[in-house]
């Protein structure tokens, strides 16, 4: 039998294993759960189920001849390449030898990833000549949180091998101020509250997330800040920071955020607003600085297309 050992990183801890495969080998759910399903995944030497959780520091074994030529050469083709390229209005916001926070503009992720073609934060970093920390994975160095794609606002990224390990800490800990504003569709009840509710992958679709008695435990903090005839103005406080939470949350709340499609939204309500995302936008972030201990706080305005449709539902739009 020919083998592949990976170890499992910090950022996978908690995470099922057949998601550990997507992420570090590129396969797809169905292939990842085929390989698991076949005996070619041991992690520790012992055999698992695709359902089972990793532990940071475990070593998959992986059999290399279960994989068929194509995808063993997608596979083994070695580490996603960080490409630096501009990113026409990400602006940096705060940055020390530490730490830099970046206003994320929708259409970026956070750094590549399998499929993903499009501008990346640690690609426009690099492009503007910020050299960030080398813990983590390559092609996401320095990373110490994520927005989605189509979320805008603040990220902040470890320049610092210290910083790195703090941040991680501060983020379980869960002592980072995350705080987002969203319009969410209808009026919430009650006004204000928490949802405290578990996140995992959808059972059917892979692509989106959902609330499921065995996910990972979420909690939410949200209060509305002002109401329309069609939606809220809310803002949430993250305790936790599952992919996709907030638009999770909403969503089983029965009230998605405006224009997010995936979760629910109505169509025809984006399109009056002239939204083509949902209103979602990381507006503060705050964190005790990895050096000093100094509390810094960062915050971000609205974009011009979040502060377009804002006035179309202000004005009964």
């Amino acid at each position: 039998m020919s083998e592949r050992l990976v170890p499992v990183p910090e950022g996978l801890a908690g995470e099922r294993v057949d998601i550990a495969l997507m992420r570090t080998l590129g396969l797809s759910r169905t292939r990842a759960g085929e390989l698991v399903g076949a005996g070619g995944v041991l992690v520790d030497g012992r055999p698992v189920t695709k359902g089972d959780r990793l532990q940071p520091g475990s070593m998959m074994q992986i059999d290399t001849d279960l994989l068929d030529e194509q995808v063993l050469a997608g596979a083994t083709a070695g580490v996603i390449e960080v490409v630096a390229d501009p990113v026409p209005g990400m602006r940096v916001r705060y940055e020390d030898d530490d730490v830099v926070v970046i206003d994320k503009p929708v259409g970026v992720a956070a750094h590549p990833s399998p499929g993903w073609t499009g501008p990346t934060v640690i690609g426009g970093l690099a492009a503007a000549g910020h050299t960030v920390a080398t813990s983590g994975a390559a092609e996401r160095q320095g990373v110490v949180h994520r927005l989605d794609v189509g979320t805008s606002g603040l990220m902040m990224v470890a320049k610092s091998e210290r910083a790195y390990s703090s941040l991680k800490r501060q983020f379980r800990e869960r002592t980072v101020d995350k705080m987002y504003h969203c319009v969410v569709q209808g009026l919430l009840d009650p006004l204000r509250g928490t949802i405290d509710a578990p996140i995992d992958r959808h059972p059917s679709q892979d692509y989106r997330f959902a609330v499921v008695s065995d996910g990972k435990p979420s909690i939410t903090h949200y209060e509305t800040l002002e109401a329309f005839s069609h939606g809220s103005l809310v803002e949430v406080r993250l305790e936790t920071g599952r992919t996709h939470q907030i638009r999770v949350h909403m969503s089983a709340m029965r009230h998605p955020c405006v224009g997010d499609l995936t979760y629910g939204a109505d169509p025809a309500l984006a399109a009056k607003l002239g939204l083509k995302r949902q209103w979602l936008h990381a507006v503060r972030l705050g964190f005790e600085h990895p050096g000093s201990g100094e509390w810094i706080c960062v915050e971000s305005e609205y974009p011009e297309d979040l502060k377009l449709a804002l006035v179309r539902l202000q004005e009964g739009a």
